[in-house]
Order: structure tokens, then sequence, then C-alpha cells
């Protein structure tokens, strides 16, 4: 049996590892295109949901603004109407006051200066009349007879006509609770300029009917105000008291209009300064209710809503749509891509989706077919290296081999050889046709890692034994002092694969006496046991020269041997890897002039995955399987 230097070299580990098989690929999990779909659902709707509460802003406020300004002309127009119609209603006073004061009975009766009389006859005059307030004052301003529709006159009336009268250009009367517009018109004996003044006629129209009339073409309601109170209007009396208790200011122009509560009912207000033409502060309040144009906002509020709705499931109805065309394939297409990473070269690539996705798709497949050629045909490359490399390493060696078998044969066919040199040409042919058996049985332990070792209970001292047996029987053994420390035997059971393990032992030994023979003092080598719980580690000690520190990353690595002229450089490799196998490894510990130390660990019972060894992490026994599946075919 021949061992294998410890400097040998080989192909760089990267190589190997690209080409080692990869493991097996898995469908990558629906959830990705889950998330996909709910955060489009989820983007949709809130862009539905922003451009949908945006749109009913814009709406109201667009819509509260027209409804304001539509409002506001209405109240305009009331107020104008109130005008234009107080005006022509107080110019009809005028027309028949002046017509009653030109009557010659109407003078009479105020010449007579009795108050008894002047009442009786003024009946006769109010009864012709079409106002609701009818007066005669005598020259003095002091009433005389005082007749209404609405109710008796009391003092606050008589009051409120002195006060009319004694304020000339005013035409409001303010008195027990009603409101007039009045006329007042004084009576002459004779000319106006030159004759005798007899008194003063005044007619009056309560406001309430002028109310009605603005407020039924244009639907606004209208109120009078006076002192915080309501003295006529359109609205209930409840309502109105409600109006005289906001804080209304009197302005001498219609104000801008504002909005006011009454009630549950909000309204558009507009108020009217008439203080100047009353006999009391006086504010015309026209005001028009918000509610029906809130009902509309509501409704067409009600309206975007159902749009925005309509338009949620429209857009999710297309995002669906969307992600069956382009999201869909896309995610397939990122499967195909990490299943291609993983290894797994047969995983379907979409065929539909959009045109954009489908070019995307067939520039990948291309990529990918490739990159497989351009795999496959670097995996030619190296197996065929290796090949060559073995078959350049292996072919050397046999025909050193049996170039010394055949040229040892021939020197025994002859007859002039003594016994003595007979002996040793054979001793020579066997050394010769050991080394080949070596050599060749190296290669087939090697073939044979990565299967299932064939385990038994041993004992780790009576391996070494063997090992040493075997080394010091070995022609690059002769000269070395072997020596071995493994204290208790029975301490160091294992269960192994006894052949394999010796073979390791023998090779770690051997490689180190050929070492040490290099060295320039007394060669010596020895190797201990050292037992711990789970393991036996065997350590082997040489003091040769050192492993130079250029090889030391590919000491392990097959086929290439440095410094030797024979061997296949397989000895630390196949070492190696059948530590693996028995859960270990070879491990170089250190390595100076005159101290080189390589440490072999086994576990001293397999574990339950050992059937099927995980690649360690730094890629080395995914090398050797590798190089192993090429070996076996």
């Amino acid at each position: 049996m021949e061992p294998e230097d410890r400097r040998s070299a080989g192909p760089t580990e990267a190589g190997h590892l690209e080409n080692a098989p990869a493991p097996p690929a898995q469908r990558a999990p629906r959830r990705q295109g889950i998330r996909t779909y709910a955060l489009l659902i989820l983007a949709t709707a809130a862009v539905t949901v922003i451009v949908t509460s945006l749109c009913l802003l814009l709406i109201r406020h667009r819509l509260r603004e027209q409804v304001e300004a539509d409002v506001s002309q209405d109240l305009e127009r009331s107020v104008v109407s109130f005008q234009d119609l107080q005006a022509e209603r107080l110019r009809s006073l005028d027309r028949e006051n002046a017509l009653l004061a030109e009557l010659p009975t109407l003078k009479a009766l105020m010449t007579s200066g009795d108050d008894r009389t002047i009442q009786d006859g003024a009946q006769e005059f109010w009864q012709i009349s079409s106002t609701d307030l009818f007066a005669l004052a005598n020259a003095s301003g002091r009433i005389v007879a005082i007749y209404t529709r609405n109710a008796s006159p009391g003092g606050t009336l008589r009051q409120g006509l002195s006060n009319l009268l004694a304020s000339p250009g005013k035409h409001y009367l303010i008195a027990g609770g009603s409101l007039y517009s009045c006329s007042v018109r004084p009576l002459f004996f004779g000319s106006a300029e030159t004759g005798t003044l007899l008194g003063y006629v005044v007619s009056g129209v309560s406001l309430e009917r002028t109310v009605r009339e603005i407020s039924q073409p244009t639907g606004v309601d209208a109120a009078f105000l006076s002192a915080g109170e309501a003295v006529a209007g359109t609205l209930a009396p409840a309502m109105q008291a409600s109006l005289a208790r906001q804080p209304l200011l009197l302005a001498a122009t219609p104000r801008a209009p504002s909005t006011v509560k009454i009630g549950d009912s909000s309204f558009l207000a507009a108020a009217e300064d008439l203080s100047a033409s009353s006999t009391a502060p006086l504010e015309l309040v026209v005001l028009k209710s918000l509610e029906p144009a809130a009902q509309s906002i509501n409704r067409i509020d009600r309206m975007v809503l159902s749009a925005g709705l309509f338009a949620l499931l429209c857009g999710a109805a297309l995002v669906t749509i969307l992600s069956r065309l382009v999201t869909r394939p896309l995610e397939e297409l990122s499967r195909s891509v990490r299943a291609f990473g993983r290894g797994d070269s047969k995983y379907r690539v979409p065929r539909h989706g959009t045109q954009e996705v489908r070019q995307l798709s067939q520039a990948f497949a291309a990529m990918r077919r490739q990159i497989q050629e351009a795999n496959r045909a670097l995996l030619e490359s190296e197996r065929l290296a290796t090949i060559g490399s073995m078959a350049s390493s292996v072919s050397h060696d046999l025909r050193h081999y049996l170039a010394a078998i055949y040229a040892n044969s021939e020197f025994l066919a002859s007859d002039r050889l003594s016994s003595k040199e007979r002996a040793e040409i054979f001793t020579d042919i066997r050394a010769a046709v050991l080394g080949t058996t070596d050599m060749i049985e190296s290669l087939l332990i090697f073939s044979r890692t990565g299967t299932n070792p064939r385990r038994s209970p041993e004992l780790m001292a009576t391996l070494l034994e063997r090992a040493l047996a075997l080394v010091r029987a070995h022609p690059d053994a002769e000269g070395v002092i072997l020596a071995a420390h493994y204290g208790d035997p029975v301490e160091t059971s294992v269960i192994v694969d006894g052949k394999q393990v010796e073979r390791a032992i023998f090779n770690l030994l051997l490689n180190a006496c050929q070492a040490a023979r290099c060295g320039p003092e007394a060669h010596q080598v020895t190797a201990t046991l050292e037992v711990q719980e789970q393991c036996v580690l065997v350590n082997v000690v040489d003091n040769g020269a050192g492993v130079p520190e250029r090889i030391r990353g590919s000491l392990f690595e097959p086929f290439v041997s440095e410094g030797k002229q024979k061997g296949t450089g397989l000895g630390l490799t196949l070492a190696h890897c059948i530590a693996l196998e028995h859960g270990g490894e070879v491990a170089l510990l250190s390595s100076r002039s005159g101290e080189t130390i390589f440490q072999m660990k086994i576990a001293r019972a397999p574990e339950v995955q050992d059937s099927a060894p995980a690649p360690e992490t730094d890629g080395r026994n995914g090398v050797i399987e590798h190089e192993n599946a090429r070996i076996r075919k």
C-alpha cells in the first residue's frame, strides 16, 4: 500500500463548487403573489378613496358657494322688492291722504274743535278708508281720534302717533307690538301757503301684508326687529323670538349675508336698517333656509359616494385583470429565476402576459439555455482535465513499477546470477508488485468514498497497531523511529469500518515518515490516541521540514502530487474522506520545521444522519463526492 505526500495540490476548489449538484428546487410560496395583489387592491382603494374625498370636498365647496351666492341674490332682490313695494305703498297713502285733506267735510269737522264731534265724524272717513290705521290730530299735534283694524287703540299707539307727528320724514310706526307704514298730511283752511292749520290726518298700513308680499315671489322669509323683539314677520313666533336674540348689528346698507341658526334649521340672513325712517330702532331681516340646499348637497354626496364605490369595484376588477396579464407572469418569471439559481433548470418559464413580459421570458429562457450549455462544456472540460491528470499520474507510476518488474524479470532469466542476487531481484519485483497493488487499491477506495461504510465495533488502539505494523514493513519507513501512545486500549472502542480507518491511519503515518526522512535530524514519527466523550483523536507528529505555506490550502485535494516521484496524490485526500464519512475530519494543527502535527477525528458512534453526511462548509466534501462521481463514470 502506498500513501500519498501531504504536499499534494490539485484543481481549485471553486471550480468544483460551481459544478457541485444543486439541491432540489422548491416551488416558491404563493404568499408573494397574494401580497402583491393585496398591495395593488389597497393602492387602488386608497387612490379611489382619496380621489372621491377630494371630489366630495370640491363639489360640496362649490355647491355651498353657489347656494350661498344664489340665496344672497334672492335676499338682495327681496330687500329691493321691499323697498320698491314700500315706496309704492307710501305714494298710494300720500295720494289718499291728500284727497282726504282736501275734503270740505273733513275740514269742517276739524274746525268744530270738539273731540267727541271729531271722533264721531272721523268714523265715517275711517270706514271708507282702505288702510289699517286712521287717526286725526289737532293743530297742536294731539291725537283726537284713532281707529285700527287689528287691535283697539291704546296709550302706546297714541304715544307712537305723537312721536310720528313730531318727527317729520319718518313713516314707520311701532306701537303695541305692531308695525305700520304711515303717511301724515296736514289739514289747512285755505291754501297750504296762506291758510290756517286745522290738524293732521294719518293713514297707515300694517307691514304684515307687505312682508308676505315680499316672501311669496322669492320664497324668502322676512322679519322686522325692534329693540330685541320681533314686531312683524313670516316666521313662526318661536322662530321670530329666536331670531330677535341673534347678534345682528344694524347697518346703513344691506349687509353681507351670514349664516344663522334658528332652532334646528340653518338660514342665510341679510339685514337692512330702517331706523332712520322709524319712530324706534327698526331692522328688516330677510332670510332663507339652507335645509333644501343641504338636502340637495347630501343627495349629490350620495351620488358621488356611489360613483366612488363603483369606481373602486371597477378598479379591483381592473387590478385583477392586470395581475393576470402583468403581475402574475412577472411573479412566475421571478420564481423561475429563483429556481434556476437553486439549480432547477427545468422550472417552467411563463409564456403568457403582455408583449414585454413574453419578450423578457424568452430572453431569460435563452440565457438559461446558454448558461446550461456553457456549464456542460465546463463540466466536460474539467472532467477531461481530471481524467487526464489522473491518467498521467497513474500511467507514470504504473510505467515505473512495470519497468522495474520487466527489467528484474530479464535479470532473473540469466543463468549467471547467484542465489543471493536472485533473491534481491525477487525482492525488487515483489516491491514493485506491491506498489502497483497499493496504487490500484487507493483508486478503488477513492471510488467507493461517499457510500455507506460497513461499521462494526473496533478498538482504535488495535487499528493503530495494525497501521504501524504495515508502515514499519514499508520501504519509505526505513530509518524512521515509530512510536505510539494510546493508553488503555479498551477506552478506545469505536463503531467504524475498520479497514477504511486503518487505511486512513496508515496514510497519515506513511506520509509523516516520508516527510521525516527529508529532515536533517533523526527521523521520528509519533502517534497518540486521545479519547473524548463523542470522538477519538489520532495525532500524528513528525520532525520533518514542515508543509510549505503555498500548498497548505490544497493539502486535501486529489490527483496532484508535489515533490514526489511516485503516487497518485490521494493519500491525504483518502484519509480526509474516510474521516468525513465517520463523522470527523483530518486537519493540519501546526507545521513548522521540526514539528508537524496532523489530527484525525473519528466519531465513536455513528449519528442518525450518518447514512447521508452533509457537505462541509468549506466545500471539500462536495469536491470529493464530485470527483467520486467522475471516477465511477
